[in-house]
């Protein structure tokens, strides 16, 4: 199905996945938040309650379901190819690395050598809101990425563009 006429439940009903230490690629993310625990909310207010009652200690915003232990609301994120859903990719994450975890572009470390570059190209990325379900559309200027592991933080790189003319040797 096209990402233009899904839904958000449909986004919400896409598989995970198979293995979440692999790397994915992809044209386009989809940025899909975590649905309101709504009972996990009126758990959690009913702990503090409690606790303050009876001076114990209180408990943590992360046992919400929708919230990470950092307290901000948890992300998953869907991989699209030629405007098809492909899998959801992340939904633990609460935040988004562009061009990785301090932005210095895609396997940096193997590419130069543990000194961060000087120069990464820019990708161009851009956000769109999806007509029908409102979620976020992200990609690149570059057409592809590369999406991460499944962790805490989730990172996403922009793949470099092909050259479109090949230079003559």
């Amino acid at each position: 199905m096209n990402i233009n006429q899904m839904t958000r439940r449909q986004f919400n009903e896409l598989p995970r996945r198979e293995d979440w230490s692999k790397e994915v690629q992809c044209d386009c993310l989809i940025i899909l938040p975590a649905q309101c625990d709504w009972l996990g909310v009126i758990r959690y207010h009913i702990k503090r309650l409690l606790a303050r009652a009876f001076r114990l200690e209180p408990p943590r915003e992360c046992e919400i379901g929708h919230l990470h232990d950092s307290g901000y609301r948890r992300m998953d994120f869907v991989a699209v190819k030629d405007g098809e859903p492909v899998c959801r990719l992340a939904g633990g994450s609460d935040m988004l690395h562009i061009e990785g975890i301090g932005g210095l572009g895609y396997r940096w470390l193997e590419k130069h050598g543990g000194c961060p570059p000087f120069l990464v190209p820019p990708a161009g990325w851009s956000i769109v809101c999806l007509p029908k379900s409102g979620l976020l559309r992200m990609f690149s200027r570059n057409d592809n990425m590369i999406c991460g592991s499944a962790l805490s933080s989730f990172q996403i790189y922009a793949l470099p563009r092909k050259p479109i003319i090949e230079e003559e040797t």
